[in-house]
């Protein structure tokens, strides 16, 4: 009698999805809450003729988030992305589903992700932009906020830019890129890739720098609060609808280049 016979691993599938976080109550699953991992689980089960389906994401955005290019996974086959979508609402889209390598896990195999918060400069406010963009008319100095995001570059503590309540244990972030992009006329982008983000870190980073690029606080108090100082430090968290999930990398690809 032979050796029994090899079990082949369980299919993993893999997501690439972009959703318009405006009402939403962020990506991961609450009860009587409407969020884009509810949604996206219940066309999946329908799809595949599941009683549930659950889904494993690299980013679990909070609510009025964006994303361009959220990456989850989950265990069985691909579906087509058109049958998804044709059960979707309007304000998520899946841009593919496809075979994922062996055991493969959306969030664990991440190695960084890559976000973008847009500013609108102008004295007036945008009708078309005001659901993806920060309305700021008050006079700014982009030097300022660029030494800001020069500063942020490398591994730091960045307790002060995450909420005192956390369930985070380990306040460490590794930066591989982060900068601000001027479009030249009134619009501002920053840029920030990282291994890993905590919760609302992205939003205090953007409201505590645009404090620095007002004048009311220095550059060097803005580093100062890398090495771990309170939440109390650094400065008021910016509105969700500005930021949005743009990329995740796995294997060590580096997603943004220098700005």
């Amino acid at each position: 009698m032979g050796p029994p016979a090899a079990v082949s691993p369980a299919p993993v599938s893999r997501l690439l999805i972009e959703y318009d976080g405006t009402d939403f109550s962020g990506w991961a699953r609450q009860p009587a809450r409407r969020t884009v991992q509810a949604e996206t689980e219940r066309a999946l089960a329908v799809v595949l003729r599941r009683e549930a389906v659950a889904l494993t994401v690299a980013g679990r955005t909070d609510a009025g988030v964006h994303a361009a290019g959220q990456v989850a996974s989950y265990a069985g086959p691909p579906v087509p992305a058109d049958a998804l979508n044709a059960l979707l609402p309007y304000d998520i889209a899946v841009l593919e589903c496809a075979a994922a390598p062996d055991g493969f896990d959306a969030r664990r195999d991440a190695t960084s992700r890559a976000y973008c918060y847009r500013v609108l400069t102008r004295r007036a406010r945008s009708a078309h932009q005001r659901r993806r963009m920060l309305h700021w008319p008050h006079a700014l100095d982009l030097d300022r906020l660029r030494a800001c995001a020069g500063a942020l570059v490398g591994s730091h503590d960045f307790t002060a830019f995450t909420p005192t309540e956390t369930d985070h244990v380990r306040f460490t972030r590794e930066v591989a890129a982060a900068f601000w992009r001027d479009d030249g006329g009134d619009r501002l982008e920053f840029w920030i890739e990282a291994d890993a983000f905590m919760r609302s870190m992205n939003r205090v980073l953007v409201g505590t720098m645009l404090e620095v690029a007002a004048g009311r606080r220095s550059v060097a108090d803005f580093a100062g609060l890398l090495a771990g100082r309170p939440r109390s430090a650094a400065g008021s968290t910016a509105p969700a609808h500005g930021l949005e999930l743009d990329a995740v990398g796995y294997g060590g690809e580096r997603l943004l280049a220098a700005g």
